[in-house]
């Protein structure tokens, strides 16, 4: 499975990044491109500390039950439902995000695994270092599917 610590993987994303125009039509979904590119930065800033938001009652509740599923080998489903905290609403600046959220998966990619598994995700609450990776590597990959790249 990949995972954004890796540096060939993390790389890919960005490859792939590169290929999306701020005219870029999703295939599923409401989001606009730009819209996405922001919303994909959100469980980096979480990841690298930057934002921290309050774990719902909710994930206390089911967080571990749907960790299992969404760190296996299957690509994430069309339209899962999006935490409040993570949905993007509004117009953004298309060349800004994506400068943005390549930022942040170099920084991801270039951090220290285990500071980020100190970090408790907001949903499925304590991550290896290795679901961590898992997770936004499968996170981007969807939204990148989700606008053909």
């Amino acid at each position: 499975m990949k995972d954004l610590f890796d540096h060939t993987a993390a790389s890919e994303i960005q490859e792939r990044l590169s290929k999306l125009q701020p005219d870029s039509k999703p295939l599923w979904g409401k989001m606009t491109v730009s819209q996405m590119l922001a919303h994909c930065q959100v469980p980096l800033q979480v990841a690298l500390s930057e934002v921290h938001l309050k774990r719902s009652l909710f994930g206390k509740l089911f967080g571990q039950i749907a960790k299992k599923r969404m760190v296996a080998e299957s690509d994430f489903k069309k339209n899962l439902p999006t935490a409040p905290q993570f949905i993007v609403k509004g117009d953004r600046n298309f060349n800004s995000e994506k400068q943005q959220l390549q930022s942040l998966i170099q920084r991801f990619a270039l951090s220290d695994p285990d500071e980020i598994a100190k970090v408790p995700h907001t949903f499925f609450g304590p991550l290896t270092k290795k679901e961590w990776g898992v997770l936004q590597w499968k996170h981007i990959d969807h939204h990148l599917r989700q606008f053909g790249v």
